[in-house]
């Protein structure tokens, strides 16, 4: 392997950046503070929503988006198989239970009339969990639409999603709460992080107490009232879920970044889709009731066209100098939820054809266009050979 290796992803930290965190350091306020007060309202400023609150982790804030819309012990939960452990595992922490539901072949997110059908066999639902997969949109006024007549709340899990628009609408201001992720990987990264939006002050009010252990008020809003400012009270056993100011900082510089990082992670989609459209692939599906952000740029091998599985192909471009990875191994297939819900690979069968062709190639904004070249043309020798 003569060239550097190339990595699954990276991210793209400037020095804006840098100077951001420095002067966090030299301010001596490293945990939550003017940084994170100040990122929340720039964050809603550019969704475009009333209420931002930032968390040390999507995971965080899904709990907390749950909590807030009264999940139960024995209440359930529709989503998708087709994610993240943390989306399903967050309802579990509330003592729900998650009803999985397969996917759109070509989306890969929930297949709404599949929703529809669950709705009408299932009692005890009161909630729907959709992820918008690798930064595409869900198909969001038919959930919402089944929301409202079965009179059921809604919490998106946009981990991937920044910036995503349905149907002109950024996501973020659809459901009754929207959850971003902001990993080390994400379209905005800040190592660790995520953010909650709503448009629902009292969601809002009860997200923030419980992020923090329960406390009634934080430190910006001590000095607003009669009592001392040491003064607390704990309102709700809460929890340890704050974003520090350190993260925040980065986070602050990324979004001034957003739009130009999506356009570069589109304009490497585009270069993949194009130079490989005429192999035996299948190129990620673009609805047109959704823009994409690309976090993920999604691979399917057409497996019955050629003489080696996914796995080989990994090797094949690992040993190339190019990584890879897949996205996702479907929750079903994971031992605690087979072992817990008695589950069958073939219980989702989409989901698990789309994995089981499924290789997410390097897409970040960083990576410049001799990189997208030398992905494509591993790709070709492989796959022509």
């Amino acid at each position: 392997m003569s060239e550097k290796f190339l990595p699954f992803a990276l991210p793209c930290i400037g020095e804006e950046e840098i100077n951001e965190v420095v002067d966090t350091l030299r301010s001596g306020w490293l945990t939550s503070g003017p940084k994170t007060k100040r990122f929340e309202e720039e964050f809603s400023q550019f969704i475009g929503t009333p209420h931002a609150l930032a968390v040390n982790s999507c995971t965080a804030g899904l709990h907390l988006a749950l909590e807030a819309i009264g999940i139960q012990p024995g209440d359930k939960i529709i989503t998708t198989p087709y994610t993240f452990t943390a989306t399903a595992e967050v309802i579990r922490y509330l003592g729900a239970e998650p009803l999985f539901v397969d996917i759109d072949p070509n989306t890969f997110n929930i297949d709404v009339q599949k929703i529809a059908k669950t709705l009408e066999t299932t009692t005890g639902i009161k909630a729907i969990l959709p992820v918008h997969f690798g930064g595409q949109a869900n198909d969001m006024d038919s959930i919402l639409a089944l929301a409202k007549q079965y009179s059921l709340k809604v919490v998106e899990d946009a981990a991937h999603a920044l910036p995503t628009y349905y149907k002109g609408k950024l996501v973020g201001n659809l459901g009754d709460i929207t959850v971003y992720s902001f990993y080390v990987t994400k379209t905005l990264a800040t190592g660790e992080g995520g953010m909650i939006t709503t448009a629902n002050p009292d969601y809002a009010k009860h997200m923030q107490a419980l992020r923090l252990h329960g406390i009634s008020k934080d430190i910006f809003n001590r000095n607003a009232s009669d009592v001392p400012a040491w003064h607390y009270d704990i309102i709700a056993p809460g929890f340890k879920y704050n974003m520090n100011d350190i993260a925040a900082a980065l986070g602050i510089q990324q979004l001034l970044k957003i739009n130009r990082f999506l356009q570069r992670r589109t304009e490497i989609a585009e270069q993949y889709t194009q130079a490989l459209a005429d192999l035996p692939v299948r190129v990620p599906y673009q609805h047109p009731d959704s823009t994409h952000a690309w976090h993920l740029y999604v691979l399917q091998l057409k497996l019955e066209e050629l003489k080696l599985d996914r796995n080989t192909f990994i090797d094949r471009m690992n040993a190339a100098g190019i990584g890879t990875s897949v996205h996702f191994i479907p929750l079903h297939l994971h031992t605690y939820w087979r072992e817990r819900y008695n589950f069958k690979p073939t219980d989702f069968p989409v989901a698990l054809d789309v994995y089981q062709r499924a290789v997410s190639l390097p897409i970040y904004p960083s990576m410049t266009d001799a990189d997208v070249h030398r992905v494509i043309k591993q790709i070709k020798i492989i796959l022509q050979n």
